[in-house]
């Protein structure tokens, strides 16, 4: 299907929950929880949407009041500004009819200037990964991944960052990142490319809780092959203060394929995770190895009622002095049939007729015309055994 941009109204054959300021959460149990596939939507490579490339979609977020999405775009200033757009998603018959962008917003510094690309100023340059929206406040927050590239005098340092936004995209605040995130030119702290990732309010907006999305250097190793305590950290942020009050470990799962040539790169990573409630998130990872274009997704529950709080954990490598978040997978995507990107975002949708709660994902493409931007509607239901991973 196409992008009509000739729709300005929209009609929806499906029931949309009342408008709250409440956050959204559902009470389920590992039990009892199910996600079941229904549909995937693509949207056409090098798809232009007021002077800019619609690619590189790195997270996606609901706005219940309003029947509008959030979706932050990726592009390091390179070939467009930093950015985020809105758009509409019409679900029929449990089917994505189509999918509508109806406003760009460019990202700005607090001089209220867009940001440079690496080109024009390396040390300047974000690298927008997840983006959330607070209708209490009707702020977003969005993360910056930062710059860990070392190479003797002209090596770059930037330290990951939240940012909070309006609407338009005009910044207003930020968060004080704890030390352990800091980027520094010895083996300590965040690895290029695997810093703050994921994002998502819980608490009914009172907290923001972050993820790296590769373990910290002193945290251990990468996730591999086999099982090898791949630890993460999530992070916990008080709204009002903007500090961090608690962080937690996650065990990633194994590397999903063997790479082909056997020593090319991979990964397992957590890209975005939701809360749902009852400290519950929805965690997503995603696997990837050289040799295969498509993406492996598997999405968790994880609860960390009973979690340490690690804060003061130097190194997550003893894993018999602390527990980890419980986690019990709830779907393996590469059983499902059908291609997976690199799905990066994770989000609530509308309630579905029957009255059960959708899921949306959404792909990064990389600008690459060997990859999709896909849109995969999800259905959460109460049923079912689910098994451990």
């Amino acid at each position: 299907m196409k992008i009509n941009l000739g729709i300005s109204v929209l009609f929806f054959t499906l029931i949309v929950s009342c408008s709250s300021t409440q956050q959204l959460t559902l009470n389920y149990t590992p039990t009892n929880t199910h996600l079941k596939y229904l549909h995937s939507y693509t949207i056409p490579h090098n798809y232009t949407f007021e002077e800019t490339i619609v690619g590189g979609l790195s997270s996606i977020d609901y706005d219940e009041k309003n029947n509008q999405y959030y979706m932050v775009c990726d592009d390091r200033s390179s070939l467009n500004p930093a950015r985020f757009y809105k758009a509409k998603i019409a679900i029929n018959q449990n089917k994505i009819d189509t999918v509508i962008f109806t406003k760009r917003s460019y990202l700005k510094d607090e001089m209220g200037k867009t940001y440079p690309s690496s080109k024009e100023n390396p040390f300047k340059t974000p690298d927008p990964e997840s983006m959330r929206y607070n209708p209490i406040n009707n702020l977003l927050v969005w993360s910056s991944e930062g710059e860990r590239t070392i190479r003797g005098k002209d090596s770059i340092l930037i330290n990951p960052t939240v940012f909070y936004v309006n609407r338009n995209g005009s910044w207003k605040d930020s968060l004080q990142m704890p030390a352990n995130l800091y980027m520094s030119l010895q083996e300590k702290g965040p690895r290029q490319n695997g810093v703050l990732e994921g994002m998502s309010y819980i608490n009914n907006y009172q907290q923001l809780m972050v993820n790296v999305e590769e373990p910290l250097q002193e945290d251990g190793p990468r996730a591999d092959l086999e099982p090898n305590g791949a630890m993460i950290r999530f992070y916990t942020f008080d709204s009002k203060s903007k500090q961090c009050v608690k962080q937690f470990a996650y065990e990633l799962a194994p590397v999903a394929h063997i790479p082909n040539p056997v020593n090319e790169f991979k990964i397992n990573s957590v890209p975005e995770f939701l809360w749902i409630g009852n400290n519950q998130l929805l965690v997503l990872e995603r696997s990837y190895s050289t040799g295969r274009i498509p993406c492996s997704i598997k999405i968790f529950l994880a609860d960390y009622t009973n979690a340490t709080d690690v804060t003061d954990f130097a190194s997550l490598k003893a894993p018999a002095q602390y527990q980890p978040m419980k986690k019990t997978l709830l779907m393996n995507l590469d059983q499902l049939g059908i291609y997976t990107d690199n799905i990066e975002g994770i989000s609530f949708g509308p309630i579905l007729p029957n009255g059960n709660r959708s899921i949306l994902l959404v792909s990064d493409n990389n600008f690459s015309p060997i990859q999709k931007s896909q849109i995969t509607l999800l259905e959460l239901t109460k049923q079912s055994t689910i098994s451990n991973q």
